[in-house]
C-alpha cells in the first residue's frame, strides 16, 4: 500500500464531537456504571464513581449524550427530582422491566457533566411528553433569570443555570420514540423545537430525529419540512453480523463473522454518502450538521445475563469497528458535526466494563485514546494505492502530523509507505493488537490489550514505511513542529 500526502491541501476540521459518547438509563450503565450513590463504598464524588470518571477524562469526552435512547420518551424529568426517598419510582419497560428510582436525573446527570468538564447533549420526550413539559426543562436548565422553574432548580440547590450545548427533540421517533411517520414526526419537530428557547446567553443546538439506517425517505421528508428550525439531525446504524433477529456472540465467533461485523460497519460510508447527497438539496451551504448519535456493535448478551441490559464483551474485533468507523466520520467531517457511540458503560460496545467496585478499559476505549489528536484537528488529503483491510486518517493540528491507521486482516501484515514532501519530523508510535480474533480485557486479565509503544516504522527521507500486524490499531504521530 503506497500513498502520497498532501500535507499542505486544507482539508475540513475533524470535530471533537465525534468522540461523543451515549449514557441511556439501560442495564448497568447509570446505575453502577456511573452513579453508585453517595454513601458507596466505592469511591466516588457526590455518588460518581471516580475511577469511570479518571478514565473517561482521559481520552478527552467531549459530549454525553442523556436519557437516552428508547428510555427518552418514556422519561420525565420532574420524576428526578428532589430528595431521593421521595422521587418516584417507575418500571423501565424497554430495557429488562426493572425498577428505576430514578436517583439519577437532571443534577446528578450535570454533576456527571461538570465533573468529566465536557457538554451536555440532552434528549427530550417527544413519544409520551408534552410540549409544555420540554419547554420546562429547559427552562429548569439554562434560565439565568426569573421563572417558576428556575425556582424550582433553586429550591433544589443549585443557583446558577447550568450550559446545555445540545438538545435533541424526541428519539427514534419512527420506533420506540413513537412509531412515527415522517410528515407527522416533521410537524411535530417544528412544534416543539420552538419551545425549546434560548434563556441565557449560550444557544442550544437543536438536533431532529433523523432516519433509521437508509431510510431515505424519512431524511428527505425532514429536510424538506424543517430544515430552517434545526441545527442537526441524526442518524443511526448499529454494525451486526447478520440479521437483525440473529445477532452473533461476543466471543467465540467465526472468522466469518469477523468479516461480516466490519463490513455491516463498512456500510457506514454508503449511508452518511446517500444522506449526504439529500441534505445537500436543501442545505447546501452545510450548516446542518449530520449527528450520528448511536452507532457501534449489537452483539449478543453474555451468557446469564439480562437480556434486556445488553451487555456484551468488547474483543479486538470491536476495537476493528470503532477505528474504521471513526475514519469514515472523519472522510465526512465536512457534514459529520457529532457522534455518539452506544454505549458508554457496560452497555453494547462500550468504553469502560464494571463488576462491583472493580473497572477495565475495553479495546474500544483504547482506540479513541489512540485517535485523541484527531479532535479538533485538520483533516489531511492523501492518494495512491490502497488496500481493502486497511483503513486510516490523517491530520494536522498545530503544525504536527498524526497517521492512524487499522489493519482489519486476521492475519496479514501489510506494508504501506506513505511519502510526503519535505519528509517528517520526530516520529513516535502506538499501538493494540491481538492474536486472537476474540482477545479481550476481563477481570481477571484487564490489561490483555492495552496500548503500546510501536517501532514498527521506518524513515527514509521523505518516506515513511510502517509494516502494521494483523488485527492492529496504530497511531504514529510528529512529536515536533512539522511544516
Amino acid at each position: 500500500m503506497k500513498l502520497t500526502i498532501v500535507a499542505d491541501k486544507k482539508g475540513p476540521k475533524i470535530s471533537k464531537y465525534i468522540y461523543g459518547q451515549f449514557a441511556e438509563h439501560l442495564g448497568r450503565c447509570i446505575y453502577e456504571g456511573i452513579w453508585v450513590g453517595k454513601d458507596s463504598e466505592i469511591p466516588n464524588v457526590n455518588g460518581i464513581r471516580s475511577d469511570v470518571v479518571a478514565a473517561l477524562k482521559q481520552i478527552k469526552v467531549p459530549v454525553v449524550r442523556w436519557p437516552g435512547g428508547c428510555f427518552a420518551d418514556e422519561y420525565h424529568w420532574q420524576d428526578g427530582l428532589g430528595p431521593k426517598e421521595n422521587r418516584k419510582k417507575i418500571v423501565n419497560t424497554h430495557w429488562g422491566g426493572v425498577t428505576e428510582d430514578n436517583a439519577f436525573g437532571t443534577h446528578e446527570f450535570f454533576e456527571l457533566i461538570e465533573q468529566l468538564g465536557c457538554e451536555a447533549y440532552v434528549n427530550g420526550n417527544v413519544g409520551s411528553g408534552t410540549v409544555l413539559e420540554m419547554q420546562e426543562w429547559v427552562d429548569y436548565i439554562t434560565n439565568p433569570g426569573e421563572s417558576p422553574m428556575a425556582s424550582l432548580r433553586q429550591a433544589n440547590q443549585r443557583q446558577a443555570p447550568w450550559k446545555m450545548a445540545f438538545f435533541g427533540v424526541g428519539n427514534e421517533s419512527w420506533g420506540c420514540g413513537g412509531n412515527m411517520r415522517p410528515e407527522y414526526y416533521a410537524d411535530l419537530y417544528r412544534q416543539y423545537q420552538t419551545y425549546v428557547r434560548q434563556y441565557g446567553p449560550e444557544k442550544t443546538y437543536k438536533i431532529a430525529c433523523g432516519p433509521n439506517i437508509d431510510d431515505y425517505h424519512w431524511m428527505e421528508v425532514l429536510m424538506r419540512e424543517a430544515t430552517p428550525f434545526m441545527d442537526g439531525i441524526s442518524l443511526h446504524h448499529y454494525a451486526l453480523t447478520g440479521p437483525w433477529e440473529d445477532k452473533g456472540p461476543a466471543l467465540n465467533f467465526p472468522e466469518s463473522q469477523w468479516n461480516s461485523l466490519l463490513e455491516s460497519a463498512k456500510k457506514m460510508d454508503e449511508l452518511i454518502t446517500k444522506h449526504s447527497r439529500i441534505m445537500d438539496q436543501y442545505d447546501p451551504e452545510k450548516r446542518v450538521g449530520l449527528i450520528v448519535d448511536e452507532w457501534g456493535s449489537w452483539l449478543s448478551v453474555e451468557p446469564g445475563t439480562n437480556p434486556g441490559f445488553l451487555y456484551q464483551q468488547n474483543t479486538i474485533r470491536d476495537a476493528m469497528v470503532a477505528a474504521v468507523t471513526l475514519n469514515i466520520f472523519h472522510k465526512h467531517a465536512y457534514r459529520v458535526q457529532m457522534a455518539n457511540i452506544a454505549q458508554m458503560v457496560n452497555v453494547l460496545q462500550a468504553m469502560i466494563l464494571t463488576d462491583g467496585a472493580e473497572m477495565l478499559k475495553t479495546p474500544t476505549y483504547h482506540v479513541f485514546d489512540l485517535y485523541q489528536n484527531h479532535q479538533e484537528a485538520e483533516l489531511i488529503t492523501s492518494f495512491g494505492e490502497e488496500n481493502q483491510s486497511v483503513s486510516h486518517t490523517i491530520s494536522k493540528k498545530e503544525g504536527r502530523l498524526t497517521l492512524t491507521l487499522c489493519n482489519t486482516s486476521v492475519q496479514q501484515d501489510i506494508s504501506v509507505e506513505l511519502t510526503k514532501t519535505g519528509g517528517y519530523q520526530e516520529l513516535e508510535g502506538h499501538y493494540i493488537a491481538a492474536r486472537e480474533m476474540d482477545a479481550h480485557n476481563s477481570f481477571a486479565q484487564p490489561e490483555a490489550i492495552k496500548v503500546m509503544p510501536f517501532a514498527g516504522f521506518e524513515v527514509l527521507g521523505d518516506q515513511l514505511r510502517i509494516s502494521l500486524p494483523p488485527m492492529s490499531v496504530v497511531t504514529i504521530a510528529e512529536v515536533s513542529d512539522g511544516l
